[in-house]
């Protein structure tokens, strides 16, 4: 009679349930065969069962005759070395060394050649399936066992080797189900770089402050050393701290991507992504043949940074128009379309020319008219209409950098900041947006409305400027924001002015 023991395959962020199925023949040659879409990892299970099981003290598969293990459903690929742990217990269950009522258990983990139980990726999906699927009880690696306790509603059980799981199923020496330490959610604030450190750059600041408080996004254009990274990289120090339901969003694709901590379950901190310009389009939006979370995803709920914007291959670039636009990234392959959520804050930083000092009052600038151009076509303009504020960042003057005193810090801007976000918590309550940038049509037209004043500014500036009905859309959002910055109900024509500020004029 063939064991079932459960287990969980991820696909995309989601966890699908996966039954492994061992058969075992006690006739003919040894043979040990994986069905079921298995990758090489996946086969390669063999060797590493095998070894573990022997050396548990367990009867190894070698003395066995011929063992089929089907992971099914049999037309969803399986990946990584999860199944290991499943496939271990369901052969011991097969040839009656092991004897438990696997229902309402869902198993997951790597096993090392002595039998440890290693730690995998996509536990948190794993824990949210168990949960939704009616599985009471999660068996994971040590390792993994904070990282789903964040999830309510299950027993998660600490894994550390093979012979301890199978004592404790046979109920010779109980695992302790898993009591989780983590201290209440608390932001963890240790700022590396502060607001006031960067000296000058009153405008790009308070473009910042906006970008902060409305989700907005927006490129700093200016030539080198004038501060465009510094100020990119005080971003996150001026951002309102995680809820808990967006932490659990953040952890979640970082425990699927792999890029979770071992030391820390839950990711606390806003993320920022900084991606080489030599980046591809997969690491960008996400793929692979079993397709897994890019940079557009790994900064949700945070920041993007693209430094050298203009150095990307424009083809690279291309890719980030429906996520600017939708808060989401389709991948799609030919065994499937996975969604991964993409609601980042994009922030890119360019120089003016291929020189850098186009426009510089203090230096020439070495390019000729037609590479300026050419340098400039590689941002299309479908992008740039996707970017709410470009700001031009200018060489500071020597008298600011030289001024006694810091600057305004990050706490002070982010007190205003989180204020601004509350407005807008209330305004769309009961809504699935969070802030002013991810409303629509109709959200516009009933939260962005102007006076007659406001409306004839905004004509002659649409008209002047030739600009889009997308750009048109992004400059109300944009004054919304400033409005909440100001604490006004209302959007006055001061905001609208501001927002036009930072449209380029040569767009």
């Amino acid at each position: 009679m063939p064991a079932r023991i459960f287990s969980v395959a991820t696909v995309g962020l989601d966890g699908v349930t996966v039954e492994a199925e061992v058969d075992v023949l006690n006739q003919g040659l040894h043979a040990f065969t994986l069905v079921g879409l298995p990758d090489t990892s996946v086969k390669e299970s063999r060797e590493r069962v095998s070894s573990s099981i022997k050396n548990s003290g367990f009867k190894p598969p070698h003395q066995n005759g011929r063992i089929t293990v089907n992971l099914a459903p049999a037309d969803l690929p399986k990946q990584g070395p999860v199944y290991d742990l499943p496939i271990a217990l369901g052969y011991l269950r097969a040839t009656g060394q092991l004897d438990f009522e696997p229902a309402g258990k869902l198993f997951l983990g790597e096993l090392a050649l002595d039998g440890a139980v290693r730690r995998v990726n996509g536990v948190i999906s794993a824990a949210v399936l168990a949960r939704d699927a009616g599985f009471p009880e999660l068996y994971v690696p040590a390792e993994n066992a904070a990282e789903a306790s964040l999830i309510p509603g299950i027993t998660v059980y600490p894994v550390r080797n093979l012979f301890s799981l199978v004592s404790h199923l046979l109920g010779r020496e109980r695992i302790e189900a898993f009591v989780s330490e983590e201290t209440p959610f608390v932001e963890d604030s240790k700022d590396v770089l502060d607001m006031s450190e960067v000296r000058g750059q009153e405008h790009a600041k308070r473009a910042l402050e906006i970008v902060a408080s409305g989700g907005h996004n927006a490129i700093l254009v200016g030539p080198p050393g004038s501060g465009k990274t510094l100020l990119a990289r005080a971003l996150p120090t001026i951002l309102p701290a995680l809820s808990l339901s967006e932490s659990l969003e953040v952890t979640k694709i970082f425990s699927v991507a792999g890029k979770l901590s071992a030391e820390k379950s839950l990711v606390r901190r806003r993320p920022f992504r900084s991606p080489h310009h030599s980046a591809s389009a997969i690491s960008l939006v996400g793929g692979g043949t079993v397709p897994r979370p890019g940079e557009v995803s790994l900064a949700h709920r945070g920041v993007l940074f693209l430094d050298e914007f203009a150095e990307f291959p424009k083809s690279v670039l291309e890719n980030l128009r429906q996520p600017l636009e939708d808060g989401h990234v389709s991948v799609s392959r030919i065994k499937g379309t996975s969604t991964f959520p993409a609601r980042f804050t994009l922030v890119a930083a360019m120089n003016p020319c291929p020189c850098g000092y186009a426009g510089d009052p203090e230096r020439m600038c070495s390019c000729s008219p037609f590479h300026v151009l050419r340098y400039k076509e590689k941002i299309s303009g479908p992008i740039l209409d996707r970017i709410d504020l470009q700001v031009s960042v200018p060489r500071p003057k020597i008298e600011k950098l030289e001024e006694a005193g810091r600057g305004e810090s990050s706490a002070d801007i982010r007190e205003r900041v989180e204020a601004a976000r509350a407005r807008q918590e209330r305004r769309f309550e009961g809504k699935s947006i969070h802030t002013n940038s991810e409303m629509g049509p109709e959200m516009i037209r009933e939260y962005c409305r102007l006076d007659e004043d406001s409306k004839q500014l905004l004509r002659g500036a649409v008209s002047e400027l030739k600009l889009s009905a997308r750009s048109y859309h992004r400059i109300l959002k944009v004054s919304r924001t400033i409005a909440d910055l100001a604490g006004s109900d209302d959007i006055s024509m001061s905001h609208v002015a501001e927002a036009l500020q930072y449209r380029f004029r040569s767009e």
